[in-house]
């Protein structure tokens, strides 16, 4: 197995592909990481992006997906779409069956929206932890997050040091794209598209904790809509003060 790159190779990495192509980035993470290497897909339309662009450059391009078991009904349709348009397969992790019983048990089915404490705790049972196991498979992942999607994304670069995650590479090549340019790609490759986000869902989660946003509402407004704007985010992208971390 190769010795995982250090840090000083993934800042030099972070400076020489600032700015650079999502097809640039993910060609360098591809090849750099061959096989220990993959992308974490919500099947949201960014994430079909991410897929068809990383299958075009390696079509043994990994993929993982997490079913915290609440998700819609379309996100399973979505996967299969994708799936069967790549010819590829999609690594699901679930959440330990035990955490899930306890907590339900204990707090019941919606102890998500009595405080962001809870909400950290149903995210982290669901998702972070099933987030650790795939990674701990790989040397590098890449996400599909935008700038534009969040306050909590501004300054995230196309590639960064994971330090929540033992110091691996994470990489972010849709990064400084508008929703147009996501959009236009998808269309003009005909990728798969989640069908909720013509219904008015530009965030795709889980399905208590996500609605549709209306006109002139911020993308990110569909999600845990009861919290402040500067909480959103689930976990899977931040450290364990719940900020997402990132190296300057």
């Amino acid at each position: 197995m190769p010795e995982r790159i250090n840090r000083q190779e993934i800042e030099a990495a972070q400076k020489r592909l600032s700015g650079a192509s999502p097809q640039a980035v993910l060609e360098w993470g591809l090849k750099t990481f061959s096989g220990r290497i993959a992308i974490a897909s919500s099947m949201s339309i960014e994430d079909a992006v991410v897929i068809a662009m990383a299958v075009a450059i390696d079509p043994n391009a990994r993929i993982f997906a997490l079913d915290t078991g609440r998700l819609h009904e379309e996100t399973y349709l979505t996967a299969d779409s994708l799936r069967d348009r790549y010819r590829t397969k999609i690594e699901w992790y679930f959440p330990e069956r035990a955490a899930v019983e306890t907590l339900e048990r204990e707090k019941g089915t919606y102890s998500f929206m009595a405080s962001l404490d809870n909400r950290h705790e149903c995210c982290n049972i669901r998702k972070v932890e099933p987030l650790g196991r795939a990674l701990s498979t790989l040397d590098a992942w890449v996400t599909g997050l935008r700038r534009e999607q969040s306050v909590t994304r501004t300054d995230i670069p196309e590639v960064e040091v994971d330090d929540n995650h033992g110091g691996m590479a994470k990489l972010n090549p849709l990064i400084s794209w508008s929703d147009a340019d996501v959009q236009a790609y998808a269309k003009e490759h005909r990728v798969p598209m989640h069908p909720l986000h013509n219904q008015g869902y530009p965030s795709i989660g889980c399905a208590p904790c996500t609605r549709a946003v209306a006109a002139g509402e911020h993308p990110r407004a569909g999600r845990w809509w009861w919290e402040d704007p500067d909480s959103k985010e689930c976990g899977l992208h931040v450290g364990s003060d719940g900020k997402l971390h990132r190296n300057k």
